[in-house]
C-alpha cells in the first residue's frame, strides 16, 4: 500500500470505502470526509486512525479542507431517490471538490458498471454504451455516476489532475456487499431474489483485491482521465448462493423477479492490462466472509 502520505479520502464509512481507509491509515496521514451523520460514524473512523471532516458533497464549499492532500480518492456517493439532491451532491459536489484540491498527484473516482446500458450475459467493455441499469431499485443511481464520471473527466482535463475512473462491479468481503445479503436471506430460510434472464452473472470482486488495486489505480490516472472496470471473473448469483448453502447446510430457494438486477459482466482486458488481475479465488471469499459475518454458523466443508 501506499506509505506517507497525505490522503483524502471521501465516502469513508461505506461499505467499500471503509476498508481501504482502514488499510490506508496504517502507514499514511488519512483524513475522512463525510456527513459524519452521526456521533458513532465518526468514533467508527476514529478508530482505524482517521482524521474526520464534516462535508456535505450536495451544499458545501469546502474551504475548510485542506488542499494539500497527496492523493484523493472519492467514495462518496448520495442515493435519495430525488435527482436534485444526488446529482448536486454526487456530480457537483465532486467538481467543488476536484476544484479545492486540485494540487493532489493523481484522484481515485469510484464509479460503478451500473453505467452500462444492459446487455444481458454480454460483457461490458470501457467503450460501450451508458444506460441506466439500476433504475429499477435504485431511480437516480444510473444516471448521477454518468454524471459523476463527467464530472471526473472535466476536472482532469480543467485543473491538469491526473484522474483514474474505476467501474467497480459487485463489491464484497467481510465489511459486507450483496453476497452478504444473500448471505443473511439464506442463514434466515428466506427466500433469494434473481431476474428472470438467468443465469445472473456478475463479475464480483473480494475486497482484498480492491482494496490491492488502490495505489495501482492511482499509478495510471491520467489527464485525460483513464478509465477502467474492476471486477472478477465471472460468477452467477446462483453459484455463489449455491456455493454458501451447501457450506451452511441450507438449500437456496431462488424466485424470480424484474424487481432486481439483471445481469452486469464485465470485459477485463484493460484491467488486466493496467493492473492486473484478481488474487482472491471466489471460494476462499465467501467463506471467510461467513465466517467473519455469521461466526455462529458452523461450516459443512466444500
Amino acid at each position: 500500500m501506499l506509505k506517507n502520505e497525505k490522503i483524502l479520502l471521501t465516502g469513508p464509512t461505506s461499505q467499500v470505502a471503509f476498508p481501504i481507509a482502514r488499510e490506508l491509515a496504517k502507514h499514511n496521514e488519512v483524513y475522512g470526509l463525510s456527513r459524519l451523520s452521526s456521533a458513532s460514524d465518526r468514533t467508527r473512523l476514529e478508530a482505524i486512525g482517521l482524521k474526520c471532516i464534516s462535508a456535505d458533497m450536495a451544499q458545501d464549499a469546502f474551504d475548510h479542507v485542506p488542499d494539500d492532500f497527496t492523493y484523493v480518492l472519492n467514495f462518496a456517493v448520495l442515493k435519495t431517490d430525488s435527482f436534485d439532491q444526488d446529482l448536486a451532491a454526487n456530480a457537483e459536489g465532486l467538481g467543488r471538490l476536484m476544484s479545492r484540491c486540485r494540487k493532489a498527484k493523481a484522484w481515485l473516482h469510484a464509479s460503478s458498471s451500473g453505467v452500462y446500458h444492459h446487455a444481458a450475459h454480454q460483457p461490458r467493455k470501457e467503450t460501450d454504451p451508458l444506460g441506466e441499469n439500476h433504475r429499477i431499485i435504485l431511480p437516480t443511481y444510473s444516471l448521477s455516476k454518468i454524471a459523476a464520471e463527467v464530472m471526473a473527466r472535466f476536472g482532469a482535463r480543467q485543473w491538469n489532475i491526473p484522474t483514474t475512473i474505476a467501474r467497480f462491479n459487485v463489491t464484497y468481503g467481510n465489511n459486507g456487499g450483496w453476497p452478504s445479503l444473500h448471505l443473511d436471506w439464506l442463514v434466515a430460510g428466506s427466500p433469494i431474489p434473481v431476474h428472470p434472464e438467468r443465469p445472473n452473472l456478475f463479475s464480483p470482486i473480494h475486497e482484498d483485491d480492491y482494496i490491492a488495486f488502490v495505489p495501482k489505480l492511482l499509478a495510471i490516472a491520467g489527464v485525460p482521465a483513464t478509465i477502467t472496470n474492476l471486477g472478477g471473473p465471472p460468477l452467477s448469483v446462483e453459484d455463489w448462493c449455491l456455493y454458501m448453502g451447501r457450506l451452511i447446510g441450507v438449500e437456496p430457494q431462488f424466485v424470480e423477479t424484474n424487481r432486481v438486477l439483471a445481469s452486469i459482466v464485465l470485459d477485463l482486458t484493460r484491467m488486466h492490462q493496467l493492473v492486473g488481475a484478481t488474487a482472491v479465488d471466489w471460494r476462499d471469499g465467501m467463506r471467510r466472509m461467513i465466517q467473519a459475518r455469521h461466526p455462529e454458523t458452523p461450516l459443512r466443508g466444500a
